[in-house]
């Protein structure tokens, strides 16, 4: 096997290492929060950092990834967030764990949407299958992370060694960029018609994508927050958690599968924002809890489907700017993350768990709408690239 063909799997490597490290850093909050003798607003204070540098990094590096080399930005990300990462675990210091949470969120947020952006540049024939695996990477990373710092942390062990297992990755990483090195693994036959629209970058398209992302990911928040409040208040169930494992799980299969189909990603989109809606509604006026755990896993599938298929749909919109097109994805989904999951809990006070999770699921109508009107925009943009040809 030649080097440079083996540089998809450090890519999808450096995925998992931002699920782990997004799983953990959520798994470790309460224990951090007694280490540095925080309550429980100053611990959101603390778990914000995070969220804001995540929003920030799209809007400050999307461009200097499209004109830099990839593999160059992927490689000064991986140095600085493997010295932050060995910096919060050897320094004590609330001050450096902030700065250092706060580079790591910058760090992972970046590296999340350049490696999707080279996947695609790199393997142009089977990127876009790629997607899917390389997105269920991410959910692998957060539903094994929690898992790991459970097990260190009944020996004993400081919560600090999350830091040193993303360090020692960040390593890894950045010894197998540089051996399989930076050239093409395929060369694209541009001959091949597979129907899809490719051209410049459609930004009203984008901007249609950002919106269904910004609800999927504002939904999955809300859901999984809250999930376990329902089965506790309304369903008298202590399995609020398994029921929310269940509904990650899920999604990593649901990932690999759009990957083998991405071909039919649009198809696939629909499905799901169609399904989500109907599933939360039936799920919300459940009384039995194993009911709802039942309900969780169809949910979960549909939800893991979005993500991947969004993704897939954009390439076909992105043109030369790719990492642009994926750092607005980012951006919005950092939006619905704040915003969906504030609302969901002022809806639950407000009209009970209940009415708040159907609410929830109700603005997949609007990108039902966002989804449909992608159509216009495929059509106008084949439309003005015919004109351009004939010209």
């Amino acid at each position: 096997m030649k080097k440079r063909d083996m540089m998809w799997i450090f890519l999808f490597l450096i995925v998992f290492i931002n699920g782990f490290e997004a799983g953990g850093y959520q798994a470790s909050l309460y224990v951090i929060g007694q280490t540095y003798d925080l309550s429980v607003a100053n611990m959101g204070l603390f778990a914000s950092v995070e969220l804001f540098a995540t929003m920030l990094a799209p809007l400050i590096l999307g461009n200097w990834a499209d004109k830099s080399d990839k593999i160059k930005c992927i490689l000064i990300l991986l140095g600085i967030q493997m010295c932050f990462s060995v910096a919060i675990f050897s320094i004590d210091l609330e001050a450096m764990f902030i700065g250092g949470i706060f580079f790591l969120g910058l760090t992972t947020s970046a590296l999340q949407f350049i490696a999707i952006a080279a996947l695609v540049e790199l393997y142009p024939l089977t990127g876009k299958k790629k997607i899917g695996f390389l997105t269920s990477m991410y959910a692998l990373g957060a539903l094994l992370s929690p898992l790991f710092v459970d097990f260190y942390l009944k020996r004993n062990i400081s919560w600090k060694m999350l830091f040193l297992t993303l360090a020692i990755g960040s390593a890894l990483a950045i010894a197998g960029t540089l051996l399989t090195g930076k050239n093409l693994s395929e060369t694209a036959d541009v001959d091949a018609d597979d129907g899809e629209i490719s051209g410049g970058f459609m930004v009203v398209g984008v901007l249609l994508l950002c919106v269904v992302m910004c609800i999927y990911v504002g939904f999955e928040n809300g859901f999984a927050f809250f999930i376990d409040t329902m089965f506790t208040k309304e369903l008298n169930s202590s399995s609020g958690k398994y029921a929310l494992s269940i509904f990650w799980a899920v999604m990593i299969p649901s990932r690999i599968i759009v990957g083998l189909f991405s071909r039919h990603a649009k198809k696939i989109l629909y499905a799901s924002v169609i399904a989500i809606p109907v599933l939360t509604l039936v799920t919300a006026n459940m009384t039995s809890g194993n009911i709802v755990m039942a309900l969780c896993i169809p949910l979960g599938f549909a939800s893991g489907a979005i993500y991947p298929s969004v993704l897939t749909t954009l390439m076909n919109y992105s043109g030369e700017r790719k990492a642009t097109a994926t750092a607005m994805i980012t951006v919005s989904t950092g939006i619905g993350g704040v915003v969906f999951t504030a609302l969901t809990g002022i809806m639950a006070d407000a009209f009970g768990i209940r009415h708040a999770m159907m609410i929830l699921g109700g603005f997949f109508i609007i990108s039902l709408i966002c989804v449909y009107s992608t159509k216009l925009v495929e059509k106008r943009g084949a439309g003005d690239e015919m004109t351009e040809k004939i010209s």
